[in-house]
């Protein structure tokens, strides 16, 4: 589970949907209020269910919202994209899967928009923005749309799962050639070190007031290490250049979600090999110190939205070397640290996720 509880401030983590079994199957039934057509069949709406239900209901907290806006290089990077492909905007239908609050359709429509179909009723746009209230597999849209605009990626890219919402609304509602944004996710992985975690979470109990608490360690250890933790890093704790791994379980140099192709079937399972040369030595102290560590990081660069014009990319990225966002960092970490020396190898032949 990613990750529990809200923070100091008292906002809460974005939700996590839970996989469907069905989502981007294909129905032979025709679309409303067109025929029948063996050449282009859509998808089957899946049930919702309680979880769905949940997850919803998790997202009308005001936290989850406020946290993603106070996002600067999350929402400006929007904004950014959405007024770079402005010539390809203005005048057009676009789609807002998942929008919340409904800041990205006011984007679009200060872009040109001539409908974006959303949740939002503020700042005198009811002329071009229409109110759709329901999941993008239950409602009726009376036209196709031009441009489909999602926030989609939860921590570690994929944990939130509303990918698959954002491939059934492609599948049933783009034109052919339109502009989905993002267009692009990568997922990254990287070895790091982060002896401060270690201190405050396990050496701690060695001497606790003076008492002896050592045997606390073993179940701290489960009980800080056992899922992954959402944390923000920075460029100083990774050992080693990051490598991009293959989503769809190829091993590849380069690999990428591409939102124009990828299926729904494609998410089920993460499969990757990879290996590492590590930049510094890191040495165990003494337990009553801080103890560096290498910790297999997983972090989700998130996608560039990118269409062919001018070979321009704009990237919104959750590198721990960038400026830090709301998704932050996921790690993985090792219940023992490790002892680890310069340009030493780091190899692990397979890991399968989600």
């Amino acid at each position: 589970m990613l990750p529990g509880g809200a923070d100091g401030n008292g906002h809460l983590p974005r939700p996590r949907r839970p996989r469907r079994a069905g989502v981007g199957g294909l129905a032979s039934g025709p679309s409303p209020g067109q025929a029948p057509s063996a050449a282009q069949p859509y998808p089957a709406a899946p049930p919702c269910t309680d979880y769905d239900v949940a997850y919803f209901k998790a997202y009308s907290h005001i936290g989850v919202h406020e946290e993603m806006l106070k996002d600067h290089v999350r929402t400006s990077t929007y904004r950014n994209a959405i007024m770079h492909h402005r010539d390809l905007i203005s005048g057009k239908v676009v789609l807002d899967v998942g929008c919340g609050t409904g800041v990205l359709s006011i984007f679009c429509a200060f872009a040109g928009a001539t409908r974006a179909v959303e949740i939002v009723r503020e700042n005198e746009l009811s002329d071009k923005v229409v109110v759709l209230h329901g999941r993008i597999e239950d409602v009726n849209i009376e036209e196709k749309v031009d441009v489909i605009i999602s926030e989609w990626m939860g921590y570690m890219l994929l944990y939130e799962s509303m990918l698959g919402s954002v491939i059934f609304a492609r599948d049933k509602w783009l034109k052919p050639g339109g502009l989905i944004l993002p267009s692009h996710a990568s997922l990254y992985m990287a070895p790091i070190t982060n002896s401060q975690r270690y201190h405050d979470s396990i050496y701690f109990w060695h001497d606790v007031y003076g008492i002896k608490m050592s045997s606390m360690m073993p179940l701290a250890k489960q009980c800080a290490f056992m899922e992954p933790s959402v944390e923000t890093i920075s460029g100083e704790n990774v050992l080693t250049w990051p490598t991009v791994h293959n989503l769809l379980g190829f091993l590849k140099q380069v690999a990428q979600v591409d939102c124009y192709t990828i299926q729904a079937q494609e998410l089920e399972t993460i499969s990757a090999a990879f290996k590492f040369s590590s930049m510094l030595h890191v040495r165990q102290k003494p337990k009553k110190q801080a103890a560096q560590s290498m910790d297999g990081s997983t972090q989700d660069a998130s996608p560039s939205s990118k269409k062919k014009k001018q070979d321009v990319s704009i990237v919104l990225s959750t590198a721990p070397e960038d400026a830090p966002t709301h998704w932050q960092q996921t790690l993985l970490y090792l219940f023992e640290p490790i002892e680890l020396n310069k340009d030493q190898t780091i190899e692990v032949r397979e890991i399968n996720g989600m």
